[in-house]
């Protein structure tokens, strides 16, 4: 069984990267992720990892928009470290839990994901709002695509994703009816708080720089052929450092829910 896992592991990692939505570093980092995470957690954590992948996906091919262009460093292919920032801490998790089983380290795994697709789901169904986002520190309308910008189509959107990967707990512990409903509901608060994580991360620590030749606002350090200038956050902050410290905040929640609910 473990060896048809490892084996769909892969073929999925082929067939993202020949649908161009891994590139060639992100399909064999997310054969890394997907071993660890079969090992750890099986089939059931596998399809937690495929839901979150499958579904954010496809909102970022059915709502690709220009909106928000100007701020993002990378391109729709997930490279390496956008794999790890978004499935890293969901696979050490599995790895710990492959060697010590424990239900809060399902959690913390489920709660990662969770808070990973809904981030993703925030960004890409809140690109559709027709009001302007404001900030998340200083509630003035910003551009779209800012860094620390809200919107409430997002942020319920950012609710409904974590949710579609906590009700993924009962692929994995499907045998205790009364464990699954209060903590499915801690780990969407935790899926959510791990998104406010993200949100507050990108406004305060996450780095910028302005475009002099245009005047944009983007995590690139080259624009319109020009090295840009620093405008605020840490030069080593970049969006996948902060998208891992969503997963790792979500994680934490969770683990703290299960610990208290349990």
């Amino acid at each position: 069984m473990t060896v048809l896992l490892y084996i769909g592991v892969v073929l999925l990692a082929v067939a993202a990267y020949k649908l161009k939505k891994l590139s060639k570093s992100g399909a064999l980092t997310s054969i890394l992720v997907g071993f660890s995470i079969a090992l750890g957690m099986g089939l059931g954590g596998l399809i937690i990892l495929a839901l979150f992948f499958v579904s954010s996906s496809a909102l970022s091919s059915i709502f690709r928009t220009n909106s928000g262009a100007a701020v993002e460093a990378k391109g729709s292919k997930r490279d390496a470290m956008q794999v790890l920032a978004n499935g890293g801490v969901a696979a050490i998790i599995a790895l710990l839990h492959a060697m010590e089983p424990s239900i809060t380290y399902q959690a913390a795994f489920i709660a990662s994901l969770a808070a990973a697709n809904s981030d993703t789901w925030a960004s890409e169904i809140g690109k559709l709002s027709k009001s302007r986002p404001f900030h998340v520190l200083t509630f003035k309308r910003v551009e779209a695509g800012t860094s620390g910008a809200v919107t409430l189509l997002g942020t319920l959107s950012a609710v409904a994703g974590s949710a579609v990967i906590a009700c993924g707990a009962l692929f994995v512990h499907s045998e205790a009816v009364e464990w699954q409903f209060p903590l499915i509901c801690g780990i969407i608060v935790a899926g959510f708080v791990g998104n406010i994580a993200d949100t507050v991360f990108g406004a305060t620590i996450q780095v910028t720089y302005t475009c002099e030749i245009c005047g944009e606002s983007t995590e690139k350090q080259l624009h319109c052929q020009e090295e840009t200038v620093h405008k605020s956050g840490l030069t080593w902050v970049t969006n996948d450092t902060v998208n891992a410290l969503c997963t790792l905040m979500g994680a934490v929640t969770g683990a703290g829910f299960s610990y208290m609910i349990l």
